[in-house]
């Protein structure tokens, strides 16, 4: 064997690795609703510290995800805020198998810590001189807000919709609203605004589903993050940011 013949295959080597020697993984991308963000970041940590697999979030509203897929951009694992949504990408063929529900979520009313507009149930936001923001109705969240509302009967003029629920929060955060709708989670893993719970028979439960794309460039790795997701590590994480597990 020549020497150059040995130089060429080293470098072939080299090039297979990373720099500690391990192999290379291919990138590993997951689209997830932006109320996912808190878990799935230490999810995402938890799996980068037990494999060679790092995550790449692309956090939005669901609709915002939904769409960019159905158009064709390439992903390993979706996570939705509603199971219609996870249904339009399947319907479009581009799942790899089903879905499976890891999380659930229930609203609740986000307000300033202190709750200085003494804002204690859905039939408040009505009140006429408060700024109430909720999520846009093609958002999971601003459509679960609709039901809600419509169950307790109450009528609410928002300020704004917002094309994500993160908008709410930061709208109730900066002070530029007195409420919003919002998930659980999103009161719990903020800490900057206070939570008005919304009774059951008011309230609605989101399914979160998530799945394996059928184009998945790196599908090991995308199944070890949805077995994770799914394992008692990753429902315990999801729990403690404010979801109910599977």
């Amino acid at each position: 064997m020549t020497k150059r013949l040995l130089v060429v295959i080293a470098v072939m080597v080299m090039a297979g690795c990373s720099g500690n020697g391990s192999p290379q993984q291919a990138p590993l991308t997951v689209f997830a609703a932006s109320t996912l963000k808190t878990a799935f970041d230490r999810i995402g940590s938890r799996l980068q510290s037990s494999s060679h697999n790092i995550p790449t979030f692309s956090y939005a509203g669901t609709q915002t995800l939904t769409s960019q897929l159905t158009q064709g951009a390439p992903v390993d694992v979706f996570a939705s805020a509603d199971t219609a949504h996870m249904t339009v990408v399947q319907d479009a063929g581009l799942l790899s198998g089903q879905p499976a529900i890891f999380a659930h979520n229930k609203l609740e009313i986000a307000v300033a810590k202190g709750n200085p507009k003494g804002i204690h149930s859905l039939a408040d936001l009505a009140r006429p001189g408060l700024v109430i923001v909720l999520a846009d109705p093609s958002v999971p969240a601003g459509k679960y807000a609709a039901q809600a509302l419509a169950k307790a009967g109450v009528v609410v003029r928002p300020a704004s919709l917002e094309q994500q629920v993160t908008g709410v929060m930061s709208k109730v955060v900066l002070g530029e609203a007195d409420a919003g709708i919002v998930y659980m989670s999103d009161v719990v893993t903020s800490g900057q605004v206070a939570g008005v719970a919304i009774p059951d028979a008011q309230n609605v439960i989101a399914d979160y589903p998530i799945a394996l794309l059928k184009g998945a460039q790196n599908q090991a790795g995308a199944n070890a993050f949805i077995s994770l997701v799914l394992s008692a590590d990753g429902q315990a994480i999801l729990k403690a940011a404010g979801f109910e597990g599977a």
